[in-house]
């Protein structure tokens, strides 16, 4: 049998595997019940229903005829890495930089992925999402991660 999308095809793996990754992760944790849920209970019902939208998505690929077989065209480097790399500046400048100002720096620079995109817009974007991030993780939810970066923290409180 041969797949009528590769593209499907691709997609769908890529959801059912890291699925059922996220799935079999979450066993290491305390799955809790319905009314206390534990820390493995969430990302296992998170896992098992990427795998079924994968498999969805798989069952598509076979079956639906698309033009051309949508092959799959070159990877396109430069907004995987720019995408990567605002994953890391997230993760490193968190601590250090407060929630809103790593959100906006973080939004910038995955917007910088596409060429299409203009400074403008961007801006306004990493602005956007780091007031309404720091309003919902801070605010609302009463998270705590840091507001402030740490050269702030650390003069407010001397």
């Amino acid at each position: 049998m041969r797949a009528k999308s590769e593209r499907d095809l691709a997609a769908g793996l890529l959801f059912v595997v890291t699925g059922v990754g996220f799935a079999w992760a979450s066993t290491r944790y305390d799955f809790g019940s319905s009314s206390n849920p534990g820390p493995g209970y969430f990302p296992f019902g998170l896992g098992v229903l990427l795998a079924l939208l994968g498999g969805l998505v798989l069952l598509r690929a076979m079956s639906i005829e698309a033009p051309d077989g949508e092959r799959i065209g070159a990877i396109g480097w430069r907004p995987l890495a720019v995408v990567a790399a605002s994953i890391c500046l997230f993760a490193l400048a968190l601590p250090r930089l407060g929630l809103p100002l790593t959100v906006a720096l973080t939004a910038w620079l995955a917007s910088r992925a596409s060429r299409d995109n203009r400074l403008r817009d961007a801006l306004a974007l990493a602005l956007g999402l780091a007031l309404f991030c720091s309003l919902v993780f801070i605010g609302a939810l009463k998270l705590t991660l840091p507001l402030w970066p740490i050269a702030l923290s650390r003069w407010g409180s001397v």
